[in-house]
């Protein structure tokens, strides 16, 4: 666990998104743990270009690179995602991710 890191120099290790969560493209996703904070996890997540959906767990984000959108199963408006991009998901949510710009986000949750 670290104290502090450099967001966007942290290296990810990717791995091929599970195909029953592939919507388009041929995503991967890499994570790395940072430390926690109030009992919470935080770290950074990276996802390259492709679509895929997902089931959110309790976060909040920050994202620090790339480009992207979020659809959400209960029709709620999709989210458009860019540097500087704050956002928070509820546990359950169901959401597709299209990345067109590999993302990378700073999350704790």
């Amino acid at each position: 666990m670290m104290d502090h890191a450099e967001a966007l120099a942290v290296e990810l290790s990717h791995e091929p998104v599970p195909p029953e969560q592939v919507v388009s493209g041929q995503p991967t996703t890499g994570s790395v743990v940072l430390g926690s904070f109030a009992g919470r996890e935080y770290g950074v997540w990276e996802m390259s270009p492709g679509a895929m959906s997902d089931v959110e767990v309790d976060e909040l984000f920050v994202v620090v690179a790339g480009a992207g959108r979020v659809e959400f199963a209960d029709g709620s408006a999709a989210v458009e995602l860019a540097p500087g991009s704050v956002g928070r998901f509820d546990a359950g949510k169901r959401t597709v991710w299209t990345v067109s710009e590999t993302l990378r986000k700073i999350y704790l949750a």
